[in-house]
């Protein structure tokens, strides 16, 4: 049984194979997209409260003919002690499919690991591969001629990813970047090194050297095609907020820094963002801003992994 737990869980000709689908998806939208979950529901697992993520994968859900079934955790006997294990036995003998929010990644790897059905992580706090696959399709439906090979078009490219560089999206952009052939310098304070785990994870796909750390915000922005940036306090960091800005504020993207990078670079942002933390508003409102095509694409692009992951022999 295949699962999207991590970006590399997908192979570089699956993942071209994806986003061609992404694409052929977003263009049949409201005429024609293939009911490849008819008859199914799919359930979505949330330990941490979502816009975008929500919204993306119940929309989705039902446009590819399926039933999205919502379970708060706290909802739910995972909430009250049940097993991890046991949920994940449970839920398969009732759905088709496991869409998973929340904090612990081993959370997500147990359920995969003791279900019979496909599990998407929707994000954990080390990782948060829908998004990252979601923006590098973004990235290049405008980098790929057209009707050509999006997958090929990230080759080469550079990713400049600024302030918390220990966050999930640092880690799913580094794992992600190297997946598809980029480059990725990060620029964040001092104690905010990617971890060793993920270190042990890039060593063990092969990705020696998989990025570039510096604490010099324009030195990681030079000749940079895409600016990106996220929030600095994440969730359940918010005791750590008051620090946190006041350590990571020479990393805040400004119109200058923003400048910086190559005069055609794209900025993004995965959202929320908080303006004038992270990013101002005038780059927010920049033309090469791309903030809300990322955020539409959140379902287009998982509508192809759910179409992806639906079509495999049930366990």
């Amino acid at each position: 049984m295949k699962h999207f737990l991590k970006e590399t869980d997908f192979k570089p000709r699956e993942v071209a194979e994806i986003f061609a689908l992404a694409r052929e998806l977003k263009q049949k939208r409201g005429r024609h997209t293939p009911p490849v979950l008819q008859h199914q529901t799919w359930a979505m697992i949330f330990s941490k409260s979502s816009t975008r993520t929500r919204v993306s994968f119940e929309v989705g859900i039902h446009e590819l003919g399926g039933n999205p079934l919502f379970l708060n955790k706290g909802d739910i006997q995972l909430g009250r002690g049940e097993t991890v294990a046991d949920t994940a036995r449970v839920l398969s003998r009732f759905v088709h499919g496991l869409i998973v929010r929340t904090f612990d990644h081993a959370e997500v790897e147990e359920l995969a690991r003791a279900g019979s059905i496909p599990v998407i992580n929707a994000l954990t706090d080390f990782l948060h591969p829908c998004q990252i696959y979601t923006d590098a399709f973004t990235m290049a439906e405008r980098w790929a001629p057209k009707g050509g090979d999006l997958f090929a078009s990230l080759k080469g490219r550079k990713i400049a990813f600024l302030g918390d560089t220990a966050c999930n999206m640092a880690n799913s952009w580094i794992l992600g970047a190297n997946l598809f052939g980029m480059k990725i310098s990060l620029a964040g304070p001092k104690g905010f090194e990617p971890p060793k785990e993920l270190d042990a994870l890039l060593a063990k796909e092969g990705f020696a050297g998989g990025y570039e750390f510096t604490t010099d915000a324009r030195e990681a922005v030079r000749d940079a095609d895409v600016v990106y940036t996220d929030v600095w306090v994440s969730m359940g960091k918010e005791a750590e907020a008051a620090e946190r800005i006041k350590t990571m504020s020479p990393y805040a993207v400004t119109a200058e820094l923003f400048a910086a990078a190559k005069p055609d670079a794209w900025f993004m942002h995965c959202l929320p963002a908080y303006v004038g933390k992270e990013v101002t508003q005038e780059v927010l409102d920049n033309p090469r801003s791309i903030i809300f095509d990322q955020a539409e694409n959140r379902l287009h692009t998982q509508k192809a992994i759910m179409a992806v992951l639906a079509q495999q022999p049930r366990a």
